[in-house]
């Protein structure tokens, strides 16, 4: 089993709330025509909610993964204390292997509020285990309003494929 397996099941051993978005979570949706699109990160969103983080980071670390927030470590203790820290200012904490795996536990999808992408999430299995993924649409959508080069890229370069797969999941276009 690999790192992404391990870490979704040790998120879910640790009632972690989250929804897979990103790259990794469109690919979860275009495993069922067998076409994969190349990403080198696992991007899960999760609520704003401290308690929720503080066990993600738990689970990250039972499989020996080191957690970073910007360039740095992330602090010690890796308390409620922290993690209220790092809700409040919305930052970006990464998982990794220090090789290849890279998770990143973000709190912002655009202007979508966890709650609305929970309650509209699809789930995958992966290993055995459920993953709950953010709908296609919502994730082409954050994807648009980053306008970062690599996002538009991605959507320009994929447009076909991501409306096929939108219209068969979720019956619209973009």
């Amino acid at each position: 089993m690999g790192a992404e397996e391990e870490l979704i099941r040790a998120l879910g051993e640790h009632g972690v709330r989250y929804v897979a978005i990103g790259v990794w979570g469109v690919n979860l949706y275009a495993k069922e025509i067998t076409h994969l699109f190349l990403t080198r990160d696992q991007d899960l969103f999760l609520p704003p909610d401290p308690g929720n983080l503080l066990r993600a980071w738990q689970s990250a670390e039972a499989i020996g993964l080191e957690l970073i927030c910007g360039d740095e470590p992330l602090d010690r203790p890796r308390d409620h204390f922290v993690a209220e820290a790092v809700v409040a200012r919305r930052a970006l904490t990464r998982a990794t292997d220090g090789r290849d795996f890279l998770a990143d536990f973000t709190l912002v999808m655009g202007d979508f509020d966890f709650e609305t992408v929970w309650s509209e999430r699809r789930s995958f299995r992966l290993q055995g285990v459920e993953v709950p993924v953010a709908r296609l649409s919502h994730i082409a959508q954050s994807k648009a309003a980053a306008g970062r080069p690599k996002d538009r890229l991605f959507l320009e370069t994929h447009k076909e494929i991501l409306e096929g797969l939108i219209r068969r999941h979720e019956g619209n276009s973009p």
